[in-house]
C-alpha cells in the first residue's frame, strides 16, 4: 500500500510530498519526502496516537451521573457509587457491544490503539465465569471487529482500601487474590492469540488503595518488560488514606518502595506536590492524563508545566469515555494550565508551539504506555497513521506547527478523514467502515440496559 501526503509530521520535523509505503505485515516499509504523487493521496499525515487509559464499559453510563440527588455535595466518590450500580446490570454481550462502540469512536477521533485498563472480570455476584477471562475475551472480540490496535491491561483489585478491608458489594466483579490474578492474566493473554500481531498485554495493579505492597511487587514481576499501569494520586481523600496508612503520600511511597521507570504509566497524578512532580518526572515514567474525565470527576489539575520542565513524559487517555475526543483532550490539558496560571501557551517551548508540544508528547508517551512500536512515521514501526483534510476553513493556509495548533485549538476530530491501525484502513472518509452497524448494535444494547435498570 502506498500513501502520498502533501505534508507529514516526520521524526525530524515537517516534510512535504511524503510517500509512505506500508508492508503486508502492517508496518511502515519506507518513508521518502520530496516524492512524486502516487498511491492514495492525503492532505496532512500524522502518527495516530495510542489512547493510553480506557474503561470501555463506562461509555454506556455517560450522561447518567449529572444529577445531585439528595447529596449536599457531589464528588468522585458519589459518582463511583452510581458506576457500581450501573455495572451490576452488564452482561458479557453488553461489554463487547459497548467496547466496539468505544473503539470505533477512538479510531474516528484519531487514536489507533486502545490501552484498556480492564477490571470488570466476574459475574454480578462476584463469582467467576466458566472462562475466568470471559470479559477480557470480549474486549478482544470488539478489537477484532473494529480493527483497533489493542493493549489489554487486566487489573488486579483485591481490597476496598489501604486497611485491607473486603471489597464492597459494588466491587465484587473486580476482585482477585494475587494467585487468581496471575491465572486470569495467563488466560487473558491466551485469549488474545487469535488477534493480529500488534496486539499486546500488560499488567495493572489498580491503585495503592486496592493492592498490598506485596501484590504490587508481584504484579511488576508477572510480565517483565511489558507495560505496568497504576492509578496514583487522583483525589485528595485517596492521598489522605494512603498517607494515614503508610506514612507517606502516594507518590512519595511509590518512589521509595517501587522504583518506577519507563515501563510504568501513572494514571492521573493530579494531586502531587512540586517536589513529587519533579522526582516522578525524573524516573522516565509516563503520566497518563485524561483531561476530560479529570474535569468531569473534579480530580484537579495536573502540574503540566513543572512536569515538562523536569523532563517528564505524558500521554492521553479517555478513561470514563464520557466523551471520546482526542483534540478536546489535548485542548483541555492546555486550557487547564492557562486557567490555573492565568497565562497563555503554557506548554509551548521556544522551538515548538503548544499544539506541536502536546501532540509530540502524546505520541511518544502513548507508544511507551501501550508497549507498542508506534508514535512516529518511521520505517519499521506499525503503520498507525491519521490523515487530516487541509481543504477546510480550519486548516486552510496553515503550515508547520500552525497545522497542529489549528487542528487542536480551532478544529475538531471530524477533520480526520482516514485512519490506519497497523496498516488496517479502518476509517475512510471520516467514518469507521462498520460505523452504522456498530452504532445500531450499541443503541439496541443501551435500550435493553435501560429496561433492566
Amino acid at each position: 500500500m502506498e500513501l502520498w501526503a502533501e505534508r507529514a509530521l516526520l521524526p525530524e520535523g515537517w516534510a512535504e510530498n511524503v510517500l509512505v509505503r506500508i508492508g503486508a505485515d502492517g508496518r511502515i516499509a519506507s518513508v521518502a519526502a520530496g516524492s512524486a504523487p502516487q498511491g492514495q493521496r492525503v492532505g496532512l499525515l500524522l502518527p495516530a496516537l495510542a489512547n493510553l487509559h480506557s474503561h470501555a464499559f463506562q461509555r454506556a453510563m455517560a450522561g447518567l451521573s449529572e444529577g445531585r440527588g439528595d447529596q449536599p455535595r457531589d464528588s468522585f466518590w458519589t459518582w463511583r457509587q452510581i458506576m457500581y450500580r450501573f455495572l451490576d446490570h452488564l452482561t458479557p454481550d453488553d461489554v463487547e457491544t459497548i467496547a466496539a462502540l468505544v473503539q470505533m469512536e477512538m479510531l474516528e477521533a484519531g487514536y489507533a490503539t486502545n490501552v484498556e485498563f480492564h477490571y470488570l472480570h466476574h459475574r454480578p455476584d462476584g463469582g467467576p465465569y466458566d472462562d475466568i477471562a470471559e470479559m477480557s475475551a470480549r474486549i478482544g472480540a470488539a478489537a477484532a471487529r473494529t480493527g483497533i490496535g489493542l493493549t489489554l491491561l487486566p487489573v488486579h483489585y483485591q481490597f476496598g482500601g489501604c486497611d485491607r478491608r473486603p471489597l464492597g458489594p459494588g466491587q465484587r466483579r473486580f476482585g482477585t487474590t494475587p494467585d487468581e490474578f496471575a491465572a486470569l492474566l495467563d488466560a487473558a493473554e491466551a485469549g488474545l492469540r487469535h488477534l493480529p500481531a500488534d496486539t499486546g498485554i500488560g499488567v495493572a495493579p489498580h491503585s495503592l488503595r486496592a493492592v498490598s505492597p506485596e501484590a504490587l511487587a508481584l504484579c511488576a514481576a508477572l510480565r517483565p518488560g511489558r507495560p505496568l499501569h497504576l492509578h496514583i494520586a487522583e483525589q485528595i481523600p485517596e492521598v489522605e488514606e494512603v498517607t494515614a496508612a503508610y506514612g507517606r503520600r502516594p507518590v512519595e511511597w511509590l518512589l521509595e518502595n517501587a522504583a518506577p521507570d519507563r515501563r510504568w504509566t501513572l494514571i492521573h497524578a493530579t494531586q502531587m506536590t512540586p517536589d513529587e512532580t519533579r522526582a516522578l518526572a525524573a524516573t522516565g515514567a509516563v503520566a497518563g492524563l485524561c483531561p476530560i474525565t479529570e474535569s468531569s470527576l473534579g480530580d484537579g489539575i495536573f502540574d503540566g508545566q513543572r512536569w515538562i520542565e523536569a523532563g517528564g513524559r505524558l500521554g492521553i487517555g479517555s478513561d470514563s469515555n464520557i466523551r471520546i475526543a482526542l483534540t478536546e483532550e489535548l485542548r483541555t490539558l492546555e486550557y487547564s494550565q492557562r486557567l490555573r496560571d492565568t497565562a497563555r501557551a503554557v506548554l509551548a517551548s521556544r522551538e515548538k508551539s503548544t499544539g506541536r508540544m502536546l501532540y509530540d508528547a502524546a505520541a511518544d508517551g502513548g507508544a511507551t504506555a501501550a508497549g507498542r512500536d508506534t508514535g512516529a512515521i518511521r520505517a519499521g514501526l506499525w503503520a498507525d497513521l491519521a490523515a487530516v483534510s487541509l481543504e477546510n476553513t480550519v486548516m486552510a493556509g496553515r503550515r508547520g506547527d500552525e497545522m497542529l495548533d489549528s487542528l487542536i485549538f480551532a478544529g475538531h476530530d471530524g477533520l480526520i478523514r482516514d485512519l490506519w491501525s497497523a496498516g488496517r484502513h479502518v476509517v475512510q472518509d471520516g467514518r469507521h467502515v462498520e460505523h452504522d452497524r456498530i452504532s445500531r448494535d450499541y443503541i439496541q444494547c443501551v435500550k435493553r440496559l435501560q429496561d433492566r435498570m
